[in-house]
């Protein structure tokens, strides 16, 4: 660019003193710290720092805009995908809970049965309750067909759960025992004292006809008496939770044995026979010797023989339980010989 010529000379002044000014910076040093930093220095750096700031910010930001957005456009899909994994997951938890809550209550069912092999029965599953809240009524899905009546006993490895009010061919309808309408024949366990657990409609029963100068504990084990010809003796119907005083007979509330606000198994009794084992302890018996059978498996002797192991009989005692052959029945019409003389 051409400068006029009546600018020339302070155009060179301007220069002259820039190009001193900075040979000066040059030269002279300016102490910082324990250092000494050429003039020149400090002012590059004051002079730059303030753009160096300007564009660290301005990188920052367009940093945070692409990895805060620009990035994660897929962030919303992922989330999505593993809520759902979740969500599955959740659900096969709930349901392998379900299984083995299931094998519990069958392997107590199967160890009462097992117990009480003599006594005929049949194992049912509800399949469905009474739509009146206010009535204890459940069904099951066996019937007269298979030899299920009217008034037959029904209980679970926990104690007494009601009996049979009607019997179709192939389900049958179970009045609880808290239902209104519903009563067993019952017995203190300890003091044997007699009385009655009648349905309240709720889930807490009551005992009635025990008189006021009776001592019953809480925690009192009530069991059936087999006097109402329903259910045989000593079954567990509830636990004593509280009583109040009465004339002639005190109050007393019982907690049912059995869980009747989720049953989902049941075992009708074909028959009044008493009970050789109390349901909750057959239970109790055959998960403690399953388990026990699992970790201690039975060991073969070490002197024993294949034959003693497969459970066959030895030689020996074969040749000894063998059964003497039957005489020879003599044809008809012949005499035995004569012995010559």
């Amino acid at each position: 660019m051409d400068v006029p010529a009546r600018h020339r000379p302070l155009v060179l002044l301007v220069a002259v003193t820039l190009a001193q000014v900075l040979l000066l910076a040059f030269q002279i040093k300016q102490t910082r710290g324990e250092r000494d930093v050429r003039l020149i220095r400090v002012w590059s750096i004051e002079l730059l720092t303030p753009l160096q700031r300007a564009a660290t910010y301005g990188i920052a930001k367009v940093a945070g805009v692409w990895y805060g957005y620009i990035d994660l456009r897929h962030a919303r899909v992922e989330n999505q995908q593993l809520t759902e994994e979740v969500g599955q997951l959740r659900l096969k938890n709930q349901e392998l809970e379900g299984q083995a809550a299931e094998a519990e209550r069958l392997a107590r069912l199967l160890g009462f049965r097992q117990a009480n092999a003599t006594i005929p029965m049949v194992a049912a599953e509800v399949i469905g309750a009474s739509a009146d809240p206010s009535s204890g009524a459940i069904f099951i899905n066996r019937g007269a067909r298979e030899g299920i009546r009217k008034n037959m006993a029904v209980i679970t490895p926990d104690g007494v759960v009601g009996k049979i009010f009607e019997a179709l061919p192939y389900t049958s309808q179970v009045l609880l025992i808290s239902d209104k309408e519903s009563g067993v024949g019952v017995l203190l366990a300890n003091t044997r004292t007699h009385g009655v657990v009648k349905g309240t409609g709720d889930p807490l029963l009551w005992m009635d006809y025990v008189t006021s100068d009776e001592k019953v504990p809480m925690g009192e084990k009530i069991l059936t008496s087999g006097e109402d010809r329903i259910f045989p003796k000593d079954i567990p119907v509830g636990t004593v939770v509280s009583t109040k005083p009465g004339f002639p007979f005190q109050t007393i509330e019982v907690q049912s044995a059995a869980h009747l606000d989720r049953l989902e198994e049941v075992l009708v009794l074909l028959t009044q026979q008493q009970l050789s084992t109390r349901p909750s302890e057959a239970a109790d018996s055959h998960a403690t010797s399953s388990g026990t059978a699992a970790a201690n498996p039975p060991a073969t002797p070490k002197n024993s023989t294949p034959a003693a192991a497969s459970g066959a009989v030895p030689a020996h005692d074969a040749k000894q339980t063998k059964p003497a052959a039957a005489p020879a029945k003599k044809p008809a019409g012949t005499n035995p010989p004569q012995k010559q003389q």
